[in-house]
C-alpha cells in the first residue's frame, strides 16, 4: 500500500528569505544593515515603519479626583473627631492616618503639617456650599449696592461657621500661636476674594474714596473681629450685625445715588 507523505508542516520561525536586501543599490552602498528576523516580526504584529508606536488609551481623571477628595475629606473629619475626644495633643499625623484608614505619608503628602489640615477644617467650615450659593448670587449682579448687601451676607456667614471651628480649636488646647497663623491666612484669603466686587464698585463711578482705601476699608468692616465684638462681647444677633453691615457698607463706601430731578438739572445746564 502506497504511503502518502504527510503535508509540510509550516514552522512559525521567521523566515530570513522572506524580506530579500534593499534594491537600492545607494543603501546596501552605505551599509543599509536590516535585520530580517525583526521585519518578520513587525510584519506580522502590523505594526509599520519600523517604529513601535504604543498609543496612549484616554486617561479619565476624574474618579483619581473624587478618590483625592474623598480622601482630604476623611482626613479632615479624622482630625475634627480627634480634636473633639482627644484634643490638640492627642491630634497626632499618626493617628489622624489610623482613624482615616490612610497612611501617615498620605497625610504628609496632602498637607505637609498639622497646620496645613487645621487650614482645610477651617476652610470646609468657612467657604462650604452655603457660601457658595451666596457668592454666585452676588455674582449675578452688577448693581454696586446689592453686591455689598451680599457681601455683609456672606461675612456673617463665613463668621457664624468659622467661630463654631475656632472654639473647637480652642477647646481641644489649639496653642495661641498657631491660630494667629491660620486667623492671619484666613484673612488674606478673604481680602482676594473680595477683588471682584472692589472692581464692581471702581467700575460704578459711585466710590465716595480712591479704591485701595475702599478695598482696606471693605476688608476692615468685614473682619471676623468686628463680627466677634459686637455679636459674641456686646451680645448683637447675627442678623443685626448683618444689617448694620450692610448699611455701613453701602454709607460708607458708595455715593449716593443722583435722583432723577438732580439728573434732569445737569441735562438743562
Amino acid at each position: 500500500m502506497e504511503q502518502r507523505a504527510s503535508p509540510p508542516v509550516e514552522s512559525s520561525a521567521p523566515n530570513p528569505q522572506r524580506f530579500s536586501e534593499p534594491a537600492n543599490p545607494i543603501l546596501r552602498n552605505r551599509g543599509f544593515n536590516i535585520n530580517y528576523r525583526y521585519l518578520y516580526s513587525l510584519q506580522d504584529a502590523k505594526i509599520f515603519s519600523g517604529v513601535v508606536k504604543t498609543k496612549k488609551r484616554p486617561y479619565t481623571s476624574l474618579v483619581r479626583q473624587r478618590q483625592a477628595g474623598d480622601t482630604r475629606r476623611r482626613i479632615v473629619e479624622a482630625t475634627r473627631q480627634l480634636l473633639e475626644t482627644e484634643g490638640y495633643a492627642g491630634m497626632t499625623i499618626e493617628a489622624i492616618a489610623r482613624r482615616a484608614e490612610v497612611s501617615a505619608q498620605s497625610v504628609y503628602a496632602i498637607f505637609k503639617s498639622k497646620a496645613g489640615i487645621l487650614a482645610e477644617l477651617l476652610d470646609q467650615s468657612s467657604f462650604g456650599p452655603r457660601y457658595q450659593e451666596l457668592v454666585q448670587q452676588a455674582l449675578s449682579t452688577n448693581d454696586p449696592e446689592a453686591r455689598l448687601r451680599f457681601a455683609a451676607r456672606i461675612a456673617r456667614q463665613i463668621h457664624e461657621t468659622q467661630d463654631a471651628t475656632f472654639d473647637l480649636l480652642r477647646g481641644a488646647g489649639v496653642v495661641a500661636p498657631e491660630l494667629a497663623k491660620l486667623e492671619q491666612r484666613r484673612e488674606c484669603v478673604r481680602y482676594d476674594r473680595q477683588e471682584s466686587t472692589g472692581i464692581v464698585l471702581r467700575e460704578s463711578g459711585r466710590l465716595r474714596l480712591d479704591y485701595q482705601s475702599a478695598r482696606d476699608l471693605f476688608w476692615m468692616f468685614t473682619s471676623r473681629d468686628i463680627f466677634r465684638m459686637l455679636v459674641r462681647e456686646r451680645g448683637w444677633s447675627p442678623q443685626q450685625y448683618e444689617t448694620w453691615l450692610a448699611n455701613t457698607l453701602v454709607q460708607t463706601l458708595m455715593k449716593p445715588k443722583p435722583s432723577h430731578a438732580s439728573r434732569h438739572r445737569k441735562v438743562r445746564l
